[in-house]
């Protein structure tokens, strides 16, 4: 971990950032010595504004690279239902799709090494705020508000972790000096998770009951319980996910993005290109002249939209849906009309230029491209994407909710109402909430939890959400190549993904870097995996 090490004290004791009400500003102010570093409020704050943009909130929200996009867009390819349009060179994507990490590990190794270095050395910072803040004079309120926020992101980056490699070293010391001891085995998951829902409780009580958007951009109540509910979920524990999903859920700060118009003013249009929405819980922030987001507006179309913009020299299909997967809504479903998640072509305002997805033979469409990525003023002006990256949504909190209470207590009319509450949104026939309640109301049990888990594929299919839901049911859905809306569940591991390949228990977990576990000897290989270069 000696590499680890290094880059987080940096990380720790030589970087301050100020922050301001509206973004958290990333400006270099001083080299203090860690002797030093912890004596102000100002470089308590410093320390806690780093986790904001670093570890796991950036193997979700970061698109650094023009040809593959954040590292979350790899576990959605196991499904074979998502690909990278230049999988030849980005063979990661290619190795994770069809299912064959394992006899590739040194190329896979040099991805899961960013998030181990990335999450790591944030929970080295985390560490060291949590250790030190109670220890500097200033406002207690403050204090208790940078600690929580501090064990927010400590618990986000370990279950992002154990998420990706089951048992992981779990500690709660910073590292100061290269002098220290680094050499730590995988603790058990179990144990993991103990800490991330001591943490994660600690944030929910002490965190402000505010919108993201009215807590200056920062950690709220509200996206401390829905990481917690994540959490619990992920563990099978729904009686307590229900309890914190029902926090979110009555909030009355957030509530589901309504429809304007069924067209360019949807709600799904207007999630895709305005900030600060009630519906939006937790988001990566993103300007164009602080801290941009990066290759997210070429993501949505493929290779040959080069030549219909001016503003980017690349375009790319980083993390595109197959048709096949876009068989898993029905045809009166809004999200999956043009220009909603997706769309089929685009005709640019400013030059007249049209780029078409290409047809088959038969005229059908080969592929769509991600209109949930657009950025208008990116593509047509700035060539900065500025659009926040969203974690958590109202709609999910929705969703974790109603598939929570029937986990526990069956089909009731509240669970029911969660779910028609999205999936009205989305209805093009004019049902209401009350009409889409009552026919819920007469599913059973296990038709209605699977009900969400088909929901949850229709509402997030460019949020990376789909691979956690398969680990944590151990299901996987079987998508109809023919029937629009059919979709069956099957046991995850012996199941076919829908590049033709078979799932195996080794696919559950990526590999530990091999250059983590030559630096840690103490380390051990996930089943199936190579042990050295």
């Amino acid at each position: 971990m000696k590499k680890i090490l290094i880059t987080a004290i940096v990380c720790s004791g030589l970087m301050v950032f100020s922050s301001c009400n509206n973004f958290l500003d990333e400006n270099p102010k001083s080299s203090l010595t860690l002797q030093d570093y912890y004596k102000t409020a100002a470089q308590a704050t410093a320390n806690v504004n780093y986790l904001y943009r670093n570890g796991a909130p950036s193997q979700y929200s970061n698109a650094g690279s023009a040809y593959v996009g954040p590292f979350a867009t790899l576990p959605g390819m196991l499904s074979g239902y998502f690909s990278n349009d230049y999988e030849g060179q980005e063979l990661a994507c290619k190795y994770s799709r069809l299912l064959t990490r394992q006899a590739n590990t040194m190329t896979i190794s040099e991805k899961v090494d960013g998030v181990w270095d990335d999450c790591y050395n944030a929970i080295n910072v985390a560490n060291g705020a949590i250790q030190n803040i109670p220890n500097i004079s200033m406002d207690a309120t403050t204090k208790a508000t940078l600690m929580a926020e501090a064990k927010f992101f400590r618990a986000f980056n370990y279950f992002y972790l154990v998420k990706v490699f089951g048992p992981i070293p779990l500690t709660q010391t910073p590292y100061t000096s290269a002098n220290q001891d680094m050499q730590l085995s995988r603790s058990a998951v179990a144990d993991v998770y103990a800490l991330i829902e001591a943490d994660l409780k600690t944030a929910v009580d002490a965190l402000p009951a505010k919108s993201f958007a009215n807590n200056s951009h920062r950690i709220t109540k509200y996206a401390a319980a829905m990481l917690l509910t994540s959490v619990y979920m992920q563990e099978g524990k729904y009686s307590d996910a229900t309890t914190y999903a029902k926090i979110v859920v009555g909030s009355g700060v957030h509530g589901l993005t309504q429809n304007t118009n069924t067209t360019d003013q949807s709600a799904y249009n207007k999630l895709r290109s305005t900030d600060d929405l009630d519906e939006v819980i937790y988001a990566q922030e993103f300007d164009n002249s602080i801290n941009s987001g990066g290759w997210w507006a070429t993501y949505a179309f493929d290779a040959s939209a080069t030549s219909i913009f001016g503003t980017y020299s690349i375009f790319q299909r980083v993390y595109g849906p197959s048709n096949r997967y876009l068989n898993i809504y029905t045809s009166d479903d809004l999200r999956v009309q043009n220009e909603q998640f997706f769309h089929w072509n685009y005709t640019n305002p400013n030059t007249g230029k049209t780029w078409t997805a290409p047809k088959n033979q038969d005229g059908s469409y080969q592929y769509a491209g991600c209109w949930y990525y657009y950025d208008a003023d990116a593509l047509l002006s700035t060539g900065k994407a500025s659009k926040d990256w969203n974690f958590f949504r109202y709609a999910e909190a929705l969703l974790d909710a109603a598939e929570c209470i029937a986990q526990t207590s069956g089909v009731t009319a509240e669970a029911a109402g969660y779910l028609a509450q999205v999936q009205a949104r989305a209805n093009t026939t004019g049902k209401s909430v009350a009409d889409i309640t009552t026919e819920l109301q007469s599913l059973q049990k296990e038709d209605f939890i699977e009900a969400c888990w088909t929901e949850r594929l229709r509402e997030f299919p460019l949020e990376f959400k789909m691979w956690d839901d398969c680990l944590r049911t151990g299901k996987f859905p079987i998508i109809s190549e023919t029937v629009k809306g059919s979709v069956t569940y099957v046991d995850l591991v012996g199941a076919t993904n829908a590049a033709g390949a078979t799932i195996k228990s080794s696919d559950l977990l990526w590999p530990v870097s091999l250059n983590e576990m030559q630096r840690n000897k103490k380390l051990t290989q996930n089943d199936g995996y190579a042990s050295k270069e």
